[in-house]
């Protein structure tokens, strides 16, 4: 493991810009395109805010998208990241109510691989007391993923049975959290046995609400609502779409939602995506007929969250009720200098992470 890297001071000069640090890939298709490089920045611009980045949140949608298989991928040249964490540094004209050194969240639609970042003032939200730099990095994406799933869209409340896939993940972490604070009754869904094993001693979670995806899901998800005398889920949160697809939304209670906001099952571990793989996940992938579910009153939904991010002016009010409904720190599971960038992306890839990952610039 390398030490922590200290990134040096951007080299100023009199037009004003400044040299930053980042990562660009030319165009996507192979995360071997991937590369650190130095570029100019100009200074913020009328309703910006310039940022000294010191840590980076890193996403399932950071890999998608340097392959090509995020659908808001920017055409040609872009650095990815969705967000950042660290200290405004300039503040452009016509901005008020933040003052350079203040420590704050950045939402970033693309862009986030970067040691200086000029972003909208509203794209912000201030560290909260106590947390790090790199806990504050690691929060929006996915909390604000757990909170839109789970509330906007699933209408979790008291009492809901919600089944989580990918329950030891970031979103998912978020997710127990959130359900928690609703007083709703979690069933987890996680890949390996260790996951479940951290899972239910983190969460003081019944084993019987703890299932492991296996042939053997649907027998499983039967023992877990039969531990809540429940007959069928009241939500489903999916970022898998994989074969537990069909087990699940099989198993909608009337008036179930079933909410989908990724495709991890098709997510390879390669440097470009296996096309072969890809062609046959999507001729297999689950089909619904919207005529099947008029008499079981289910419903279906999924969203990208890179939607919310171009509304900024529902950004404020969509973090203040994230960490109003999931206040704890997000739990970091590892984290990586800057210029293990790749290194970071790849271990996103391999499935036996939990939490979230970083890159960290100080």
């Amino acid at each position: 493991m390398l030490g922590r890297m200290t990134a040096p001071r951007p080299a100023e000069s009199t037009t004003n810009f400044l040299t930053r640090q980042v990562w660009r890939i030319p165009k996507a298709g192979s995360l071997s395109a991937l590369s650190r490089v130095e570029e100019p920045l100009a200074a913020p611009a009328t309703g910006e805010v310039q940022v000294e980045v010191q840590a980076v949140g890193v996403n399932f949608a950071d890999v998608f998208a340097c392959l090509g298989l995020y659908s808001a991928t920017p055409k040609g040249s872009f650095i990815p990241g969705l967000e950042c964490a660290g200290r405004i540094r300039r503040i452009g004209a016509g901005v008020s109510g933040w003052r350079e050194g203040d420590a704050v969240i950045v939402l970033t639609r693309f862009g986030g691989y970067a040691s200086h970042v000029n972003v909208d003032a509203r794209t912000l939200w201030p560290v909260p007391d106590g947390w790090t730099l790199e806990e504050a990095a690691a929060y929006p994406v996915q909390a604000l993923t757990a909170w839109y799933g789970l509330v906007p869209l699933g209408a979790a409340r008291a009492g809901s049975v919600v089944l989580v896939q990918s329950a030891a993940g970031g979103v998912g972490l978020n997710a127990l959290h959130a359900l928690r604070h609703l007083q709703a009754r979690p069933i987890a869904v996680v890949g390996r046995a260790d996951k479940r094993d951290w899972l239910i001693k983190r969460f003081a979670l019944d084993p019987a609400t703890v299932v492991i995806r296996s042939p053997a899901l649907g027998r499983d998800l039967d023992t877990a609502l039969a531990h809540y005398g429940h007959g069928g889920f009241d939500l489903v949160l999916d970022a898998v779409y994989g074969e537990g697809f069909r087990v699940a939304f099989d198993r909608l209670a009337p008036e179930g939602r079933y909410v989908l906001y990724g495709a991890a099952d098709f997510m390879g571990t390669g440097k470009r995506p296996n096309v072969l793989r890809l062609a046959w996940h999507y001729l297999r992938r689950p089909r619904l007929d919207p005529l099947a579910m008029i008499p079981l009153n289910r419903g279906m939904l999924a969203f990208n969250l890179i939607w919310l991010w171009e509304q900024a002016s529902r950004l404020p009010e969509s973090m203040r009720a994230t960490l109003e409904l999931i206040p704890e720190r997000p739990h970091i599971g590892e984290s990586f200098p800057f210029d293990r960038a790749l290194d970071a992306l790849e271990a996103i890839q391999s499935g036996r992470t939990t939490g979230k990952l970083i890159l960290r610039l100080r």
